[in-house]
């Protein structure tokens, strides 16, 4: 088991630092273009969001994770649509980087019939098991413990579906966390909890809420393998979340990765919220800016010469005609009608 100490927190967690970029010696080009692909398709759709929130197109909150692209990636880069992944409030990557229907998804927020819950759910309130994502709420830590009970169902079933609950450092302060960790732990349930620190529970900065930086602490006080990676990194990501959900299928048990990250957006919409928090500032925000993990993952591959700056236009555009097309196609879209609102109230209906 990884040791706290092993790592330098105050360096991850600083604005100034690991800002480089990245080794891609004796990686696939083919994988590592699949990571680019899918944070700039992750990026860019939350770039839409954004607008069509500050427009007034969007009608609920948008909760964005531009800047935290890394982690959903390099975690799905070793699920199946088999397993069963939880989010939080803010799942958009999650979600996309599991593969659902763009049009689909764009529709959801948009309060479409063609959403992937009917319009009735909004940004906070995705699901689409078809990709293995079995859903997001607006309560914190909420589907903690229910990504914890579908690891159980596995583990009785023999199953190897893996389960993967995504929280926050914020929910890290809520007690169904410890409980769930004690569980998994007690029981070697197949489950990965995914930790993205960005330091920030809505406007409150991480350092005026617990003593220390880091949440691998409660991994370590339940027995529970850890790793605490750069989540600017897709790379480190990818490699932990590869050597933990190995061990996990391999009856070892849960494992638990912190990634720590920054959100260039404040806690809910467009807005950069440097007026109302604790140590965020709009330095803080640019510096953070400079540790892109679409950047860094970018240069890394031009600087190797297995990659080029056309090629990266030529994937940006092919994914913006994409987005475009998904997105024009939900607005387009109708609204559920007002005998909806008694459909799907209960499971059988």
């Amino acid at each position: 088991m990884t040791t706290i100490s092993d790592f330098n927190l105050f360096e991850l967690s600083s604005p100034t630092s690991f800002n480089q970029p990245l080794s891609v010696s004796g990686l696939e080009k083919d994988v590592l273009i699949e990571y680019l692909n899918r944070m700039v398709l992750i990026r860019e759709v939350e770039t839409t969001l954004a607008e069509g929130r500050r427009q007034g197109v969007i009608k609920g909150p948008v909760h964005l994770g531009v800047g935290q692209e890394a982690i959903a990636v390099g975690v799905s880069a070793f699920l199946n649509h088999k397993d069963m992944v939880f989010g939080a409030h803010r799942s958009h990557s999650h979600i996309i980087a599991l593969g659902t229907d763009l049009f689909e998804f764009f529709s959801e927020i948009l309060g479409r019939e063609s959403g992937l819950c009917h319009g009735k759910g909004g940004s906070m309130h995705l699901s689409d098991r078809t990709v293995g994502f079995y859903g997001s709420v607006p309560i914190v830590a909420g589907t903690v413990s229910l990504a914890v009970g579908a690891a159980m169902a596995s583990r009785l079933s023999s199953s190897s579906r893996v389960a993967v609950a995504y929280l926050g450092d914020g929910a890290c302060e809520e007690g169904i966390v410890h409980e769930s960790l004690n569980l998994a732990s007690l029981y070697k349930e197949p489950i990965l909890f995914v930790v993205e620190n960005n330091l920030f529970a809505s406007h409150m900065h991480i350092s005026q809420r617990q003593p220390y930086k880091s949440t691998a602490r409660f991994a370590s006080a339940h027995a529970i393998p850890y790793s605490v990676v750069d989540g600017n990194n897709v790379i480190d990501v990818a490699s932990a979340a590869q050597k933990h959900l190995d061990d996990i299928r391999n009856f070892g048990g849960p494992g638990f990765i912190e990634a720590v990250t920054f959100r260039w957006y404040g806690h809910v919409d467009w807005r950069d919220d440097i007026d109302v928090g604790v140590n965020r500032s709009q330095a803080d925000i640019e510096h953070w800016r400079k540790k892109d993990p679409i950047k860094r993952l970018n240069e890394a591959m031009i600087n190797s010469h297995s990659w080029s700056i056309d090629e990266y236009e030529s994937l940006n555009s092919s994914l913006q005609l994409i987005i475009s097309n998904a997105w024009n196609k939900a607005l387009e879209s109708s609204r559920p009608p007002y005998s909806a609102l008694y459909q799907h109230v209960y499971s059988n209906s």
